[in-house]
Protein backbone atom coordinates (compact mmCIF):
# COMPACT_ATOMS: atom_id res chain seq x y z
CA UNK A 1 0.00 0.00 0.00
CA UNK A 2 1.26 3.38 -0.75
CA UNK A 3 -0.37 6.80 0.72
CA UNK A 4 1.44 10.06 -1.12
CA UNK A 5 0.43 13.79 -1.30
CA UNK A 6 0.02 13.49 2.57
CA UNK A 7 1.12 16.36 5.30
CA UNK A 8 2.87 13.75 7.65
CA UNK A 9 2.89 14.75 11.52
CA UNK A 10 5.31 12.72 13.12
CA UNK A 11 8.42 13.18 15.87
CA UNK A 12 7.88 16.83 16.08
CA UNK A 13 7.50 17.80 12.44
CA UNK A 14 5.30 18.04 9.82
CA UNK A 15 6.13 17.24 5.84
CA UNK A 16 4.53 16.89 2.43
CA UNK A 17 5.55 12.70 1.94
CA UNK A 18 4.68 9.49 1.32
CA UNK A 19 4.65 6.06 3.21
CA UNK A 20 4.96 2.48 1.94
CA UNK A 21 4.05 -0.48 3.62
CA UNK A 22 4.71 -4.02 2.78
CA UNK A 23 1.73 -6.12 4.84
CA UNK A 24 1.31 -5.20 8.31
CA UNK A 25 4.66 -2.84 8.13
CA UNK A 26 6.02 0.00 7.05
CA UNK A 27 8.67 -0.46 4.47
CA UNK A 28 9.30 2.98 3.80
CA UNK A 29 8.61 6.88 4.61
CA UNK A 30 10.08 9.54 2.10
CA UNK A 31 9.74 13.13 1.79
CA UNK A 32 8.34 14.86 -1.26
CA UNK A 33 7.12 12.49 -4.21
CA UNK A 34 7.31 9.15 -4.17
CA UNK A 35 9.05 7.36 -6.88
CA UNK A 36 7.43 7.08 -9.89
CA UNK A 37 7.64 3.32 -10.40
CA UNK A 38 5.73 3.29 -6.43
CA UNK A 39 2.63 5.11 -8.54
CA UNK A 40 1.99 1.68 -10.61
CA UNK A 41 1.17 -0.65 -7.69
CA UNK A 42 -3.00 -0.76 -7.95
CA UNK A 43 -3.16 -0.32 -3.65
CA UNK A 44 -2.50 3.64 -3.89
CA UNK A 45 -4.45 6.32 -2.33
CA UNK A 46 -3.58 10.35 -2.73
CA UNK A 47 -4.42 12.02 0.47
CA UNK A 48 -3.75 15.30 -1.43
CA UNK A 49 -4.74 18.05 1.45
CA UNK A 50 -5.21 15.75 4.18
CA UNK A 51 -3.28 14.48 7.20
CA UNK A 52 -1.15 11.51 8.25
CA UNK A 53 -0.38 10.57 11.78
CA UNK A 54 0.55 7.64 13.66
CA UNK A 55 -2.45 5.75 14.66
CA UNK A 56 -4.19 6.85 18.48
CA UNK A 57 -3.47 5.33 21.29
CA UNK A 58 -5.34 5.50 24.25
CA UNK A 59 -3.90 4.24 27.83
CA UNK A 60 -7.78 4.58 29.49
CA UNK A 61 -10.75 3.17 28.64
CA UNK A 62 -13.54 1.19 30.08
CA UNK A 63 -15.18 -0.96 27.45
CA UNK A 64 -17.43 -2.47 30.16
CA UNK A 65 -17.35 -6.34 28.92
CA UNK A 66 -17.68 -8.55 30.40
CA UNK A 67 -20.52 -7.95 32.79
CA UNK A 68 -22.15 -4.68 31.68
CA UNK A 69 -22.92 -4.94 28.16
CA UNK A 70 -25.67 -3.57 27.99
CA UNK A 71 -23.61 -0.07 28.10
CA UNK A 72 -21.05 -1.20 26.16
CA UNK A 73 -18.54 -3.86 25.21
CA UNK A 74 -15.40 -4.59 23.34
CA UNK A 75 -17.06 -4.57 19.68
CA UNK A 76 -19.05 -1.72 19.80
CA UNK A 77 -16.13 -0.01 21.58
CA UNK A 78 -13.15 -0.76 19.26
CA UNK A 79 -15.74 0.34 16.56
CA UNK A 80 -15.83 4.05 17.88
CA UNK A 81 -12.43 4.17 18.75
CA UNK A 82 -11.64 3.54 14.97
CA UNK A 83 -13.68 5.87 13.91
CA UNK A 84 -12.14 8.56 16.67
CA UNK A 85 -8.39 7.21 14.88
CA UNK A 86 -7.27 5.20 17.84
CA UNK A 87 -6.35 2.20 16.66
CA UNK A 88 -4.89 0.61 19.87
CA UNK A 89 -6.44 0.63 23.68
CA UNK A 90 -5.91 -0.47 27.18
CA UNK A 91 -9.12 -1.99 28.93
CA UNK A 92 -9.12 -0.95 32.53
CA UNK A 93 -10.00 -3.52 35.26
CA UNK A 94 -13.23 -2.01 36.73
CA UNK A 95 -15.77 -5.26 35.28
CA UNK A 96 -18.00 -7.44 36.60
CA UNK A 97 -16.31 -10.16 37.62
CA UNK A 98 -13.36 -7.28 37.82
CA UNK A 99 -9.80 -8.08 36.11
CA UNK A 100 -7.62 -8.89 38.97
CA UNK A 101 -6.64 -12.14 38.27
CA UNK A 102 -5.22 -14.20 35.71
CA UNK A 103 -8.21 -16.10 34.78
CA UNK A 104 -10.11 -12.65 33.89
CA UNK A 105 -7.71 -11.21 31.82
CA UNK A 106 -7.57 -14.50 29.79
CA UNK A 107 -11.16 -14.49 29.19
CA UNK A 108 -10.79 -10.47 28.45
CA UNK A 109 -7.69 -11.16 25.94
CA UNK A 110 -9.90 -14.17 24.38
CA UNK A 111 -12.45 -12.08 23.53
CA UNK A 112 -11.09 -9.12 22.32
CA UNK A 113 -9.30 -11.56 19.81
CA UNK A 114 -12.43 -12.36 18.36
CA UNK A 115 -14.32 -9.40 18.35
CA UNK A 116 -12.03 -6.45 18.63
CA UNK A 117 -11.45 -3.80 15.64
CA UNK A 118 -8.42 -2.17 17.25
CA UNK A 119 -5.40 -3.14 18.65
CA UNK A 120 -5.79 -4.61 22.52
CA UNK A 121 -4.39 -4.66 26.09
CA UNK A 122 -6.09 -4.94 29.59
CA UNK A 123 -4.63 -3.83 32.26
CA UNK A 124 -4.89 -5.51 35.46
CA UNK A 125 -6.34 -4.34 38.95
CA UNK A 126 -4.80 -4.35 42.18
CA UNK A 127 -6.96 -5.18 45.28
CA UNK A 128 -6.24 -5.14 49.33
CA UNK A 129 -5.23 -8.87 48.73
CA UNK A 130 -4.40 -10.23 45.27
CA UNK A 131 -0.72 -9.89 45.69
CA UNK A 132 0.15 -13.99 44.33
CA UNK A 133 -1.57 -12.82 40.91
CA UNK A 134 -0.30 -9.76 40.07
CA UNK A 135 3.55 -11.39 40.92
CA UNK A 136 2.39 -14.21 38.07
CA UNK A 137 0.49 -11.80 35.48
CA UNK A 138 1.97 -11.89 32.00
CA UNK A 139 3.29 -8.56 31.88
CA UNK A 140 4.74 -9.00 28.37
CA UNK A 141 1.03 -7.62 27.32
CA UNK A 142 -0.12 -6.01 30.42
CA UNK A 143 0.89 -2.21 30.67
CA UNK A 144 0.86 -2.34 34.05
CA UNK A 145 -1.24 -2.32 37.30
CA UNK A 146 -4.20 -0.39 38.19
CA UNK A 147 -4.67 1.22 41.30
CA UNK A 148 -7.99 2.70 42.75
CA UNK A 149 -7.58 5.19 45.60
CA UNK A 150 -10.84 6.39 45.91
CA UNK A 151 -14.36 4.60 45.70
CA UNK A 152 -14.11 2.04 42.90
CA UNK A 153 -16.23 -0.95 41.55
CA UNK A 154 -16.35 -3.81 43.29
CA UNK A 155 -13.34 -4.85 45.82
CA UNK A 156 -10.64 -2.38 43.84
CA UNK A 157 -10.33 0.18 46.15
CA UNK A 158 -7.26 -0.35 48.11
CA UNK A 159 -6.85 1.23 51.69
CA UNK A 160 -4.36 -0.58 53.03
CA UNK A 161 -0.71 0.78 53.68
CA UNK A 162 1.05 -2.67 53.57
CA UNK A 163 -0.51 -3.57 50.72
CA UNK A 164 -0.29 -0.07 48.72
CA UNK A 165 3.57 -0.54 49.36
CA UNK A 166 3.80 -4.16 48.31
CA UNK A 167 1.89 -2.84 44.80
CA UNK A 168 4.29 0.17 44.56
CA UNK A 169 6.85 -2.52 44.72
CA UNK A 170 6.10 -4.46 41.95
CA UNK A 171 8.91 -3.05 39.93
CA UNK A 172 5.77 -2.71 37.50
CA UNK A 173 4.18 1.01 35.62
CA UNK A 174 1.53 1.46 38.52
CA UNK A 175 -1.64 3.64 37.64
CA UNK A 176 -3.65 5.19 40.06
CA UNK A 177 -7.06 6.60 40.01
CA UNK A 178 -6.15 9.71 42.42
CA UNK A 179 -9.01 10.83 44.88
CA UNK A 180 -9.11 10.51 49.08
CA UNK A 181 -11.66 8.20 49.81
CA UNK A 182 -12.26 9.73 53.18
CA UNK A 183 -12.80 13.54 52.41
CA UNK A 184 -15.22 12.03 49.29
CA UNK A 185 -17.64 10.61 51.89
CA UNK A 186 -17.26 13.70 54.51
CA UNK A 187 -18.00 15.94 51.87
CA UNK A 188 -21.21 13.40 50.70
CA UNK A 189 -22.51 13.78 54.10
CA UNK A 190 -22.47 17.79 54.37
CA UNK A 191 -24.16 17.51 50.81
CA UNK A 192 -26.53 15.02 52.36
CA UNK A 193 -27.01 17.27 55.75
CA UNK A 194 -27.92 20.29 53.07
CA UNK A 195 -29.75 19.22 50.30
CA UNK A 196 -31.35 15.56 51.37
CA UNK A 197 -30.37 12.57 49.99
CA UNK A 198 -32.08 12.90 46.71
CA UNK A 199 -31.99 16.62 45.97
CA UNK A 200 -28.03 17.13 45.82
CA UNK A 201 -27.94 19.15 42.46
CA UNK A 202 -25.31 17.89 39.94
CA UNK A 203 -23.26 21.52 40.57
CA UNK A 204 -22.36 19.97 43.98
CA UNK A 205 -20.28 17.08 42.09
CA UNK A 206 -17.03 19.42 41.68
CA UNK A 207 -17.28 19.86 45.73
CA UNK A 208 -18.02 16.41 46.64
CA UNK A 209 -15.30 15.05 45.20
CA UNK A 210 -13.29 17.69 45.50
CA UNK A 211 -9.99 19.40 44.70
CA UNK A 212 -8.54 18.71 48.21
CA UNK A 213 -9.95 14.92 47.88
CA UNK A 214 -7.64 15.03 44.17
CA UNK A 215 -4.64 17.35 45.86
CA UNK A 216 -4.20 15.41 48.93
CA UNK A 217 -4.30 11.88 47.28
CA UNK A 218 -2.03 12.43 44.41
CA UNK A 219 0.34 14.03 46.60
CA UNK A 220 0.64 11.09 48.63
CA UNK A 221 0.69 8.96 45.67
CA UNK A 222 4.08 10.91 44.77
CA UNK A 223 5.12 10.83 48.20
CA UNK A 224 5.19 6.54 48.01
CA UNK A 225 6.40 6.50 44.81
CA UNK A 226 9.66 8.66 45.76
CA UNK A 227 9.64 6.73 48.88
CA UNK A 228 10.25 3.10 46.86
CA UNK A 229 11.16 3.96 43.70
CA UNK A 230 7.59 3.44 41.93
CA UNK A 231 7.43 3.80 38.32
CA UNK A 232 4.10 5.49 39.05
CA UNK A 233 1.80 7.14 35.94
CA UNK A 234 -0.86 9.36 37.51
CA UNK A 235 -4.38 9.37 35.81
CA UNK A 236 -7.12 11.65 34.49
CA UNK A 237 -5.49 14.72 36.46
CA UNK A 238 -8.12 17.88 37.12
CA UNK A 239 -6.61 20.18 39.17
CA UNK A 240 -4.43 23.00 39.06
CA UNK A 241 -2.37 21.99 41.80
CA UNK A 242 -1.56 18.37 40.63
CA UNK A 243 -0.18 19.80 37.35
CA UNK A 244 2.14 22.11 39.23
CA UNK A 245 3.66 18.54 40.89
CA UNK A 246 4.86 17.75 37.79
CA UNK A 247 7.91 18.07 36.18
CA UNK A 248 8.37 18.83 32.04
CA UNK A 249 9.21 16.28 29.95
CA UNK A 250 9.61 18.29 26.61
CA UNK A 251 13.07 20.16 29.02
CA UNK A 252 14.38 16.54 29.04
CA UNK A 253 17.04 15.15 26.35
CA UNK A 254 14.65 12.65 24.55
CA UNK A 255 17.90 9.93 26.05
CA UNK A 256 16.16 10.98 29.53
CA UNK A 257 12.61 10.29 28.69
CA UNK A 258 12.12 6.58 29.43
CA UNK A 259 13.94 6.53 33.02
CA UNK A 260 11.08 9.70 33.76
CA UNK A 261 9.62 7.61 37.00
CA UNK A 262 6.42 9.81 37.63
CA UNK A 263 4.30 10.59 34.69
CA UNK A 264 1.07 11.58 34.38
CA UNK A 265 -2.50 11.65 32.08
CA UNK A 266 -5.23 14.18 31.50
CA UNK A 267 -8.48 13.40 29.70
CA UNK A 268 -9.95 15.53 27.32
CA UNK A 269 -12.89 16.19 29.33
CA UNK A 270 -10.66 17.99 31.75
CA UNK A 271 -9.40 19.96 29.12
CA UNK A 272 -12.72 20.60 27.46
CA UNK A 273 -15.55 20.90 29.87
CA UNK A 274 -15.37 23.30 33.41
CA UNK A 275 -17.51 23.64 35.60
CA UNK A 276 -20.04 26.25 34.10
CA UNK A 277 -21.25 23.59 32.22
CA UNK A 278 -23.14 21.50 34.31
CA UNK A 279 -26.23 24.10 34.53
CA UNK A 280 -26.32 23.04 30.44
CA UNK A 281 -25.21 19.42 30.31
CA UNK A 282 -26.02 18.18 34.09
CA UNK A 283 -24.83 14.85 34.96
CA UNK A 284 -23.83 14.49 30.87
CA UNK A 285 -20.07 15.80 32.54
CA UNK A 286 -19.99 13.70 35.86
CA UNK A 287 -17.17 11.84 35.46
CA UNK A 288 -14.96 10.90 38.45
CA UNK A 289 -12.83 12.81 39.24
CA UNK A 290 -14.82 15.85 38.71
CA UNK A 291 -14.62 18.24 35.94
CA UNK A 292 -13.74 21.29 37.79
CA UNK A 293 -13.23 25.58 37.44
CA UNK A 294 -11.82 26.92 34.47
CA UNK A 295 -8.63 28.07 36.47
CA UNK A 296 -8.13 24.13 36.89
CA UNK A 297 -9.07 23.86 32.91
CA UNK A 298 -6.35 26.08 31.80
CA UNK A 299 -3.84 24.99 33.83
CA UNK A 300 -3.96 21.63 32.48
CA UNK A 301 -3.86 23.36 29.61
CA UNK A 302 -1.11 24.98 29.82
CA UNK A 303 0.26 21.89 31.39
CA UNK A 304 0.40 20.02 27.97
CA UNK A 305 1.60 22.93 26.02
CA UNK A 306 4.77 22.59 27.91
CA UNK A 307 5.29 19.05 28.44
CA UNK A 308 3.92 18.55 32.01
CA UNK A 309 1.49 16.28 30.87
CA UNK A 310 2.92 13.03 29.05
CA UNK A 311 -0.39 11.83 27.91
CA UNK A 312 -4.00 12.66 26.85
CA UNK A 313 -6.41 10.11 27.00
CA UNK A 314 -9.92 9.50 27.04
CA UNK A 315 -11.43 7.40 29.97
CA UNK A 316 -14.26 6.23 27.89
CA UNK A 317 -16.87 5.18 30.00
CA UNK A 318 -20.10 4.53 28.92
CA UNK A 319 -23.43 4.38 30.78
CA UNK A 320 -26.89 4.73 29.66
CA UNK A 321 -28.80 8.06 29.74
CA UNK A 322 -31.25 6.66 32.25
CA UNK A 323 -28.35 5.73 34.30
CA UNK A 324 -26.93 9.45 34.19
CA UNK A 325 -30.38 10.99 35.22
CA UNK A 326 -30.71 10.12 38.94
CA UNK A 327 -29.28 13.30 40.45
CA UNK A 328 -26.14 14.15 41.57
CA UNK A 329 -25.64 11.23 44.19
CA UNK A 330 -26.89 8.26 42.19
CA UNK A 331 -26.27 9.51 38.37
CA UNK A 332 -23.50 7.08 37.17
CA UNK A 333 -20.06 8.68 36.34
CA UNK A 334 -18.74 8.55 33.41
CA UNK A 335 -19.13 9.35 29.61
CA UNK A 336 -18.52 8.26 26.22
CA UNK A 337 -14.97 10.11 24.40
CA UNK A 338 -13.52 7.63 22.36
CA UNK A 339 -14.78 8.36 19.02
CA UNK A 340 -14.13 12.13 19.24
CA UNK A 341 -10.85 12.50 21.52
CA UNK A 342 -8.82 13.28 18.46
CA UNK A 343 -11.26 15.98 16.77
CA UNK A 344 -11.13 17.97 20.50
CA UNK A 345 -7.39 17.87 20.95
CA UNK A 346 -7.18 18.87 16.95
CA UNK A 347 -9.91 21.62 17.48
CA UNK A 348 -8.02 22.68 20.59
CA UNK A 349 -4.72 22.72 18.53
CA UNK A 350 -6.39 25.31 15.82
CA UNK A 351 -7.37 27.83 18.67
CA UNK A 352 -3.87 28.09 19.48
CA UNK A 353 -3.52 25.80 22.76
CA UNK A 354 -0.97 23.93 21.02
CA UNK A 355 0.25 22.42 18.02
CA UNK A 356 -0.67 19.17 15.93
CA UNK A 357 2.56 17.84 16.21
CA UNK A 358 2.00 18.23 20.40
CA UNK A 359 -1.15 16.53 20.07
CA UNK A 360 0.44 13.40 18.17
CA UNK A 361 3.01 13.63 20.70
CA UNK A 362 1.07 13.05 23.53
CA UNK A 363 -1.84 10.56 22.15
CA UNK A 364 0.48 8.60 20.35
CA UNK A 365 4.10 8.88 20.44
CA UNK A 366 4.62 9.32 24.40
CA UNK A 367 1.92 6.45 25.24
CA UNK A 368 4.20 4.11 23.01
CA UNK A 369 7.15 5.49 24.79
CA UNK A 370 5.36 5.37 28.73
CA UNK A 371 4.63 1.81 28.39
CA UNK A 372 7.35 0.37 25.78
CA UNK A 373 4.52 -0.79 23.06
CA UNK A 374 6.81 -2.55 20.76
CA UNK A 375 6.72 -1.07 17.19
CA UNK A 376 3.88 1.27 17.43
CA UNK A 377 2.94 5.05 17.34
CA UNK A 378 5.47 6.51 15.42
CA UNK A 379 5.33 6.22 11.33
CA UNK A 380 8.86 4.44 11.23
CA UNK A 381 10.30 1.70 9.01
CA UNK A 382 9.59 -1.42 10.55
CA UNK A 383 7.20 -0.08 12.23
CA UNK A 384 3.50 -1.62 12.51
CA UNK A 385 1.54 0.60 9.50
CA UNK A 386 -1.21 1.79 12.19
CA UNK A 387 -2.75 5.12 10.94
CA UNK A 388 -5.23 7.90 10.82
CA UNK A 389 -6.26 10.17 8.18
CA UNK A 390 -7.43 13.41 9.04
CA UNK A 391 -9.32 16.05 6.28
CA UNK A 392 -8.57 19.31 8.02
CA UNK A 393 -11.24 21.32 5.94
CA UNK A 394 -14.38 18.57 6.12
CA UNK A 395 -16.99 19.82 9.36
CA UNK A 396 -18.12 16.99 11.28
CA UNK A 397 -21.41 17.49 13.29
CA UNK A 398 -21.72 15.20 16.67
CA UNK A 399 -25.39 13.71 16.26
CA UNK A 400 -27.18 10.36 17.01
CA UNK A 401 -27.12 9.32 13.48
CA UNK A 402 -23.07 8.89 13.47
CA UNK A 403 -22.51 7.70 17.36
CA UNK A 404 -21.06 3.95 17.62
CA UNK A 405 -20.54 4.09 21.12
CA UNK A 406 -23.44 1.60 22.53
CA UNK A 407 -24.71 3.64 24.99
CA UNK A 408 -26.20 6.08 22.32
CA UNK A 409 -25.39 9.49 22.94
CA UNK A 410 -22.49 12.21 23.82
CA UNK A 411 -21.85 15.17 25.87
CA UNK A 412 -20.70 16.58 22.33
CA UNK A 413 -23.75 15.80 20.03
CA UNK A 414 -24.46 19.10 18.22
CA UNK A 415 -20.69 19.87 18.14
CA UNK A 416 -19.61 20.63 14.93
CA UNK A 417 -15.90 19.96 14.84
CA UNK A 418 -13.38 21.84 11.57
CA UNK A 419 -12.19 18.19 10.84
CA UNK A 420 -12.90 14.78 10.18
CA UNK A 421 -11.58 11.21 10.98
CA UNK A 422 -11.49 9.99 6.88
CA UNK A 423 -9.46 6.83 7.02
CA UNK A 424 -8.29 4.60 9.81
CA UNK A 425 -5.62 1.78 8.69
CA UNK A 426 -4.24 -1.00 11.12
CA UNK A 427 -1.58 -3.28 10.48
CA UNK A 428 -1.44 -2.45 6.93
CA UNK A 429 -4.99 -3.03 6.21
CA UNK A 430 -7.44 -0.74 5.72
CA UNK A 431 -10.08 -0.74 8.83
CA UNK A 432 -12.48 2.29 8.87
CA UNK A 433 -13.12 4.81 6.28
CA UNK A 434 -15.87 8.06 6.22
CA UNK A 435 -17.59 7.45 3.27
CA UNK A 436 -18.58 11.25 1.29
CA UNK A 437 -22.65 10.67 3.00
CA UNK A 438 -21.07 10.77 6.12
CA UNK A 439 -21.88 7.20 6.87
CA UNK A 440 -19.46 4.76 9.14
CA UNK A 441 -17.85 1.96 7.27
CA UNK A 442 -15.86 -0.94 8.40
CA UNK A 443 -14.27 -3.15 6.68
CA UNK A 444 -11.08 -6.02 8.34
CA UNK A 445 -10.36 -6.82 11.76
CA UNK A 446 -6.79 -7.09 11.54
CA UNK A 447 -6.35 -6.20 15.06
CA UNK A 448 -3.27 -7.52 17.70
CA UNK A 449 -2.69 -7.82 21.46
CA UNK A 450 -0.39 -4.88 22.21
CA UNK A 451 3.41 -6.32 23.14
CA UNK A 452 4.77 -4.53 25.97
CA UNK A 453 8.60 -4.68 25.92
CA UNK A 454 9.18 -2.76 28.99
CA UNK A 455 7.80 -5.86 31.11
CA UNK A 456 10.75 -6.39 32.81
Amino acid sequence: MLLYNALIINEGESFKGYVLTDGELISEVGHGDPRPELLTDSNCIDLEGKWLLPGIIDDQVHFREPGLTHKADIASESRAALAGGVTSFMDMPNCKPPTVDRQAWLWKMDRAASVSAANYSFWIGATNDNMPELAEADFSHIPGIKVFLGASTGNMLVDDERALDRIFCANRIVAVHSEDEGIIRENMRLAIQRYGEEDIPVTEHPNIRSRQACVRSTERAIARARRLGTRLHILHLSTAEEAQMLNRTLSMPASAWPDKKITAEVCVHHLWFTADDYPRLGARIKWNPAVKDASDRDELRRAVADGRIDVVATDHAPHLLSEKERGCRKAASGGPLVQHSLLMMLEMASEGLWSKEVVVSLMAHNPARLFGITRRGFIRPGYFADFTVVNPDRPYTVNSSNLLTKCDWSPLEGHTFPASVETVIVNGSLAFTLASDGSNHFHAHPSHALLFHNAD
